[in-house]
């Protein structure tokens, strides 16, 4: 089984190790279960990554005079990354570097 992302392969199962997995379950739901497992991992991280932009972000937005802000997730999740003031996670962490003394 081989799971791929972007058309690249980022993980694969030997056969030994889908046996072993089929060990506990019925081989005949290993799919269906393999890809809910990873629906419910990349979900999860979606909705946890969400919460905290989220938190982060609805004070800002008010404290910079927005009046309006959106309650679809995709929405408010666009209009933070229009902000000249984002950053993403890589961008902020670089930038600590920079000030940080060596």
């Amino acid at each position: 089984m081989k799971i791929s992302v972007d058309n690249q392969e980022a993980f694969s199962l030997s056969e030994i190790q889908k046996k072993v997995i089929q060990n506990d379950i019925p081989s005949s739901y290993f799919e269906e279960d393999m890809k809910r497992r990873l629906y419910f991992i990349l979900n999860h991280k979606f909705e946890e990554s969400f919460k905290r932009l989220k938190n982060e972000w609805e004070p800002k937005l008010k404290a910079l005079g927005v009046q309006s802000i959106p309650l679809d997730d995709e929405a408010f999740a666009s209009l933070v990354f229009s902000r000249p003031e984002y950053k993403d996670r890589q961008s902020r962490d670089l930038e600590i570097a920079s000030i940080m003394p060596k």
